[in-house]
């Protein structure tokens, strides 16, 4: 049987990789800052919400269970899991990235606990456009999406809030507040359909490569529930693994907003222009993000080894391509089979690379060559910069955008 594809992560030093894992999971949760203002402006706000509970509900349930096999802490009874695990999935889940969605815990037992949000980035973006978009996210959304979170460990689990916004007072702290119960008593949680097609692709069932024990540091995270996850402690073979796992998410995460807006667009066409839309302004943020957190050099060079460290091309099982100086070779993948993002760009069209390469120096541009499905594509430089497209100054309305992250101890959570 043919071994996985190596991470392109892999080759990143330990200290590096420590910085990219968060820097992802906050990418993943941006992906909707893009994609759903576009079906905002489509299809209105009942049905981008209808959209984002579909999208999340069908994708964080398989990712879930994945992130809890490849770090060693999968209940030893299928779906029988308790509340450390619950909030261990948390940690590693693009829907709660370190910080901007600052998850605080409490484990009353293994059955009880509650977290609430010292922080949550999703509100700050929220809140200027009104309290009927408030309510979306935070009621309509939330309450059919965290359950599907917790089910993937336990179907007798529920999230229930304690308090939520709309905030009253208007600066209420923390912002939001639930309980965790897993009670035998509850009826079975089933998952929607979508979430029965999302398992079938080739996101949900790829494998990667395994983690190396013998690396230094944590090869899993089999131990305690921390309060914050210290990703500098994990071996270089982990961080790789998670890294590949997180890009999974949001490929996941992106396959079910394809599937939920392809119930609702008018045809082929209209499915086609938002996804497009959504990827173009999560590509353009997400490049900024990552060269300045990874320091990589702003000339052709550099804007190459940024494009092959980007979401859209990784991981590497998964999208075939391969950065030789300036430039990206990309082949025919599982991506491809997916309708994933890889398989939107190409000789036809490049506006997600263009804004991925300019992220890195706006002079910077790209020219493809080849088939639909196996392109070259060359980081060229032009004399004039180009302007911002307007597709990532939608997504930079987010203040996750510029959010910075700080250090912090990652500190046992017990019982209370």
């Amino acid at each position: 049987m043919p071994q996985p594809r190596p991470s392109r992560y892999a080759d990143l030093p330990r200290e590096r990789l420590a910085v990219l894992v968060p820097e992802l999971l906050l990418i993943g949760q941006l992906i909707d800052r893009s994609g759903m203002a576009w079906c905002i402006s489509a299809f209105g706000r009942e049905e981008m919400a209808r959209i984002a509970i579909q999208e999340w509900a069908a994708s964080s349930p398989i990712y879930t269970r994945r992130m809890q096999r490849a770090l060693g802490y999968a209940p030893e009874v299928p779906g029988k899991g308790d509340v450390p695990t619950i909030f261990k999935g948390l940690q590693l889940d693009i829907g709660a990235p370190p910080q901007f969605m600052d998850f605080r815990y409490t484990v009353h037992d293994r059955r009880h606990g509650e977290f609430h949000l010292d922080h949550c980035g999703a509100l700050m973006d929220v809140e200027p456009m009104g309290e009927d978009y408030v309510r979306s996210m935070c009621h309509d959304i939330e309450d059919p999406t965290f359950d599907a979170t917790a089910v993937a460990t336990n179907p007798k689990a529920r999230v229930r809030p304690i308090h939520r916004p709309p905030r009253t007072p208007a600066d209420r702290r923390p912002h939001c507040a639930w309980t965790v119960t897993i009670d035998e008593s509850h009826p079975e949680a089933k998952g929607i359909p979508l979430l029965a097609v999302n398992e079938r692709s080739r996101a949900a069932n790829l494998d990667l490569a395994p983690i190396d024990p013998a690396d230094e540091g944590l090869a899993d995270y089999s131990g305690p529930l921390l309060s914050d996850l210290d990703f500098a402690a994990f071996s270089r073979s982990a961080l790789a693994r998670i890294a590949d796992e997180v890009c999974l998410q949001m490929h996941l995460l992106d396959h079910a907003f394809a599937l939920a807006v392809a119930e609702r667009a008018a045809g082929a066409d209209e499915l086609l222009r938002i996804r497009r839309k959504q990827l173009v302004g999560i590509a353009g943020i997400a490049a900024e993000r990552l060269a300045r957190a990874l320091d990589l050099p702003g000339d052709a060079e550099g804007a190459a080894r940024l494009l092959a460290l980007h979401p859209l091309l990784n991981p590497a099982a998964y999208v075939d391509a391969e950065a030789d100086g300036a430039e990206i070779v990309v082949r025919p993948s599982p991506a491809h089979e997916d309708g994933a993002w890889i398989s939107l760009c190409g000789p036809g069209w490049t506006a997600p690379l263009q804004a991925i390469v300019r992220a890195a120096d706006a002079h910077l541009d790209v020219e493809a060559a080849g088939t639909a499905e196996g392109w070259r594509l060359a980081v060229v430089r032009r004399d004039r910069p180009a302007p911002e497209a307007g597709e990532v100054a939608v997504v930079r309305f987010s203040t996750g955008a510029g959010f910075a992250f700080e250090p912090r101890r990652a500190l046992p959570i017990t019982p209370v």
